[in-house]
């Protein structure tokens, strides 16, 4: 029986009290709160279970046999473990005296296939014509951030939008945890690894965001921004790196340009603020905007949005090209992502590439060679 197999049979074993939520494909994550307090969301709602681990000692066995998989150590002195179940799902747990109310761990679930644009569709979190836009802004090799807050399927819509990118590409996709799994077979997956016990062996997003630029990328995805290493992918967009796709945690795209802002400002290199934020405005062309309901759970492109070069004020300018409004203004029509009217100034680059035969429902917004 191989290693993996071993931890899968000990794994069911000890999350028995959780495997029927594991196995549900509705269900995306499991909250353990303590023991005997545990949560599952589905369809983007929090739902409580009557499922209870025996005792705490008992989910601290199961946490222990996570732990011995990926050869980390957590404990009272090290508290919180980052892991990865066999199937890809994440894992996050704290321990007391941290976790005041008890043992807390969190699982996140991995789809194998991830969502598809199409899915997206379905779910009505994009439209069509919005769709389009998307793929072929990513064929344009424009930058391109998703911003959103925990939960709002930044990394699935990620997922999505490399559908676009061409399969004769070189693709490096660079994760703190990996999640992200391409159609593409030229891809290469980088993972962050912790430090062990004895505080050796770390490897940082930034780190290997430097090693992929001698890699011979086509493009670099980066999972998420979180650090210093937001400087070297900001200044590799504007040295040629074109293409480049992130998410960020962010409530609107003003938001995630200051943010992105800030990181670069966390790295080691002292700029200016004026340069960190000429660079950011110059390196990101589109954000994308991602907002989950509280009501319904459902989760939406909210904003399709075009960065422009920063004013004389040096403030960051935008210009929406994609809104989540009431068409036409109208008091009584749901929702829905609606064009505002506005071009991207990149327009021209659709006819200069050669990719006037990709529009099928997005004419007007591109406009025609010339205007």
């Amino acid at each position: 029986m191989s290693r993996t197999a071993v931890f899968e049979a000990s794994t069911s074993y000890f999350l028995s009290p959780i495997a029927d939520f594991l196995a549900d494909p509705s269900i995306t994550e499991i909250m353990i709160n303590r023991h005997d307090q545990i949560y599952v969301e589905r369809g983007g709602k929090i739902y409580p279970t009557q499922a209870r681990f025996e005792s705490e000692d008992a989910l601290i066995s199961a946490i222990n046999n996570v732990a011995q998989w990926v050869g980390r150590e957590v404990s009272r002195e090290q508290p919180i473990l980052d892991a990865r179940l066999p199937d890809g799902s994440r894992v996050n747990v704290i321990l007391p005296p941290s976790a005041r109310g008890g043992v807390c761990m969190t699982i996140r679930k991995f789809s194998p296939g991830g969502l598809k644009m199409a899915d997206l569709l379905q779910y009505q979190s994009i439209t069509e014509e919005a769709q389009e836009f998307l793929k072929i802004c990513v064929e344009l090799h424009k930058n391109m951030v998703i911003s959103g807050g925990t939960g709002t399927g930044k990394t699935s819509l990620l997922g999505a939008m490399t559908e676009a990118i061409p399969e004769v590409e070189r693709i490096v996709v660079i994760e703190d945890t990996s999640e992200l799994k391409l159609r593409q077979t030229h891809s290469v997956y980088l993972e962050v690894q912790k430090p062990d016990e004895y505080g050796q062996g770390s490897v940082t997003i930034r780190e290997l965001f430097v090693a992929s630029l001698r890699m011979r990328p086509d493009r670099i995805i980066v999972g998420e921004v979180r650090g210093g290493e937001a400087l070297d992918m900001i200044q590799s967009m504007l040295s040629g790196h074109s293409g480049s796709l992130t998410t960020v945690h962010a409530n609107t795209p003003r938001d995630a340009m200051i943010r992105l802002e800030t990181l670069s400002l966390m790295s080691d290199v002292q700029i200016p603020v004026y340069v960190a934020r000429t660079q950011v405005a110059s390196a990101i062309e589109i954000v994308v905007q991602l907002t989950r309901f509280t009501a319904d759970g459902a989760r939406k492109i909210t904003r399709i949005t075009e960065v422009e070069p920063i004013d004389e004020k040096n403030e960051y300018r935008f210009r929406d090209l994609f809104v989540y409004r009431r068409p036409g203004g109208q008091p009584d029509a749901a929702p829905q992502l609606e064009w505002t009217g506005e071009r991207p100034s990149f327009a021209g680059d659709l006819y200069e590439h050669g990719f006037a035969d990709r529009v099928d429902k997005t004419s007007a917004i591109w406009g025609k060679p010339g205007d």
